[in-house]
C-alpha cells in the first residue's frame, strides 16, 4: 500500500493543480504558464520526498516537462492559447536545455576529474598517510586528524567519495576496538560528520553551495576566495565542536591505537602531472579574480589536462557521477522556470513578509531547510528553496540591516548541508551506517545537536562578515 501511495501522490496532486481554474489560487495575476510551473514544482518536490523514481530521474523529468509545457518549442496543443491575456510568457527552449551546460555543471565536472585523478594515482591515500602521522596514537587525536583530513578532502572532492576512501582506511583501526567499545561508534561517526561539514568550506564542496552561487550574482557576487574566507572558519569551528560532541557522547575505552596506512607517492610522469595540476587548480581557485579567470573557467583546466594526457580515459569517464550533474541541472532548470516566469516573485510578493521580524524569517527559513535536508537530498532541498529564498531576500526591506539576500541565501545554504541526523540524510551517513558500527539513534543524537548549533553559528558568522563589510 505504501509503495502504491508513493507513486500515486506525486502524480495526482500536480494533475489536480493543472486542472484547477486560475481563480482557485491565492495569487493575484497568476498566468497559465505559472500554473504549469506550480504543477512541475509540486511534482519535483513530491518525487524528491517520496522517491518513487531516482532523484536524478526527477531532474530529467523537470527539464522534459518544462520543454513540453512552458517552452516556445513545446507541444503545439499546450501553446494554442498563447495569445490569451492570462497565458503568460513562454521560456526559450535553448535556455532550458542550457541548464545542463551551466557553469555550475562545469564546476562540478572539474571537481569530479580532480577526485578521479587523485584516487587513481593514490594522491588521496598518500596525503592521508602523511598528514595523519603527527596525530600520534591517542584515539581522540587520531580521530581529530581523521576529521581534519576528511574535511579538507571534502572541500575539493565529492563528500561520498571522501567518506568511502576514509572508511576503507579505518577498517583495520575499528577492528582494534572491542565489540562494545564506544570508540567504534565515534570513529564510524566522525568521518561522515567531517565530510558533511567540510563540504561547506568551498563553492565546489557540496551541491547546495554551487546552487547558491547561481543566485549570488551582480552586487551580491561572491568569489571562490571570498566564500572560503567565511566557509573555512565556519568549518573549523564546527569541526572542533563536532569532535568535542562525539568524544563526549562516545568516548573510547581503548587508550592507544596504531594507524597503519601503507603506500607511497607515485613518481611516474602521469602521477607528477596529477600532483601539479591538483595544486595549480586549487591555487587558481584560491586566487579568485586576480588572474582574470572565474572558478568555472579554472575548473575546466584539469578536465583538459587530464584528457589530453590520458590520465582520465574513456573508461574513467563512465565513472563520473552523471546522476549528480543531472540532479543539479534539474534544480537549475526549476529555478529558471520559477524566476523567468515571475512565479517566485509573485509568491513572495503575495505574502506580507515585512510584517514579520527579519529574525523570524531568517531562522524560520533556515530551520525549515534543516528539517527538509534531514529527510531528503541536500541538493533537492536547496533546489526547492533557493529560488524562493533569493526572491524573498531581494524583496524584504527589513532584511537589509542583517545582510539582505546574501545572508538569507548563505544561512539557508549552510542549513542544507547540516541535515545529517539520519542514514538517509546524506550518502556519507548511509556509508557509515552500512558499516554496522553506528545505529540510527546514535547518528540522530549527534546530527540534531550539530544541525541546530550549526544554523545558529552560520547566522552569527554571516551577520558579522556583513557588519564588517566583507560580504553583502
Amino acid at each position: 500500500m505504501r509503495s502504491y501511495i508513493k507513486f500515486v501522490i506525486p502524480i495526482l496532486i500536480p494533475l489536480i493543480v493543472l486542472c484547477l481554474p486560475l481563480s482557485a489560487f491565492p495569487f493575484e495575476g497568476l498566468t497559465i504558464v505559472q500554473q504549469r510551473v506550480i504543477a512541475i514544482f509540486l511534482l519535483a518536490a513530491l518525487c524528491w520526498v517520496f522517491e518513487p523514481i531516482p532523484i536524478y530521474a526527477t531532474s530529467v523529468v523537470i527539464i522534459v516537462l518544462e520543454l513540453l509545457l512552458i517552452s516556445n518549442k513545446g507541444i503545439y496543443l499546450f501553446r494554442m492559447s498563447e495569445n490569451e491575456p492570462h497565458f503568460g510568457e513562454l521560456l526559450s527552449y535553448s535556455d532550458i536545455m542550457a541548464t545542463f551546460a551551466s557553469p555550475i555543471i562545469m564546476l562540478f565536472l572539474g571537481g569530479f576529474f580532480l577526485a578521479m585523478a587523485a584516487t587513481k594515482y593514490r594522491l588521496d591515500v598518500n596525503l592521508a598517510r602523511v598528514l595523519l602521522k603527527p596525530f600520534g596514537q591517542d584515539p581522540r587525536f587520531v580521530m581529530l586528524g581523521l576529521m581534519l583530513i576528511t574535511g579538507i578532502f571534502s572541500m575539493f572532492m565529492s563528500n561520498t567519495a571522501t567518506t568511502a576512501m576514509m572508511l576503507s582506511i579505518l577498517t583495520p583501526v575499528i577492528a582494534v576496538f572491542g565489540p562494545k567499545d564506544p570508540g567504534r561508534i565515534a570513529f564510524a561517526l566522525c568521518i561522515p560528520v567531517a565530510a558533511n561539514i567540510g563540504g561547506i568550506g568551498t563553492p565546489i564542496g557540496t551541491p547546495p553551495n554551487a546552487i547558491a552561487l547561481k543566485y549570488l550574482v551582480g552586487d551580491n557576487l561572491i568569489s571562490f576566495g571570498e566564500w572560503m574566507a567565511f566557509g573555512v572558519p565556519f568549518v573549523v569551528v564546527m569541526m572542533a565542536f563536532a569532535w568535542f560532541v562525539i568524544n563526549a557522547l562516545y568516548k573510547a575505552d581503548q587508550q592507544k591505537i596504531d594507524l597503519e596506512i601503507k603506500g607511497r607517492f607515485l613518481k611516474t610522469p602521469k602521477a607528477i602531472m596529477v600532483y601539479i595540476t591538483f595544486g595549480l587548480t586549487i591555487l587558481l581557485w584560491l586566487m579568485g579574480s586576480s588572474h582574470g579567470m572565474n572558478s568555472y573557467t579554472v575548473a575546466l583546466i584539469p578536465v583538459a589536462i587530464f584528457s589530453i594526457t590520458g590520465i582520465i580515459n574513456k573508461e574513467d569517464l563512465k565513472k563520473i557521477s552523471w546522476d549528480v550533474l543531472w540532479l543539479v541541472s534539474g534544480g537549475i532548470a526549476l529555478g529558471l522556470a520559477l524566476d523567468k516566469t515571475g512565479l517566485a516573485k509573485l509568491v513572495v510578493h503575495s505574502i506580507p513578509f515585512d510584517a514579520y521580524s527579519p529574525y523570524v524569517v531568517l531562522f524560520g527559513a533556515a530551520f525549515l531547510c534543516l528539517l527538509m535536508a534531514n529527510f531528503m537530498s541536500h541538493t533537492a532541498t536547496a533546489n526547492l528553496l533557493m529560488p524562493i529564498m533569493a526572491a524573498l531576500g531581494a524583496s524584504m526591506v527589513s532584511l537589509a540591516p542583517l545582510g539582505g539576500e546574501v545572508t538569507l541565501i548563505l544561512v539557508v545554504t549552510f542549513a542544507a548541508s547540516l541535515g545529517m541526523s539520519l542514514p538517509i540524510s546524506t550518502p556519507p551517513n548511509a556509508l557509515a551506517h552500512a558499516t554496522g558500527h553506528v545505529q540510527s539513534s546514535q547518528m540522530a543524537k549527534v546530527g540534531v545537536i550539530l544541525g541546530v548549533v550549526g544554523v545558529l553559528l552560520s547566522f552569527v558568522l554571516v551577520w558579522l562578515l556583513h557588519a564588517v563589510g566583507h560580504i553583502g
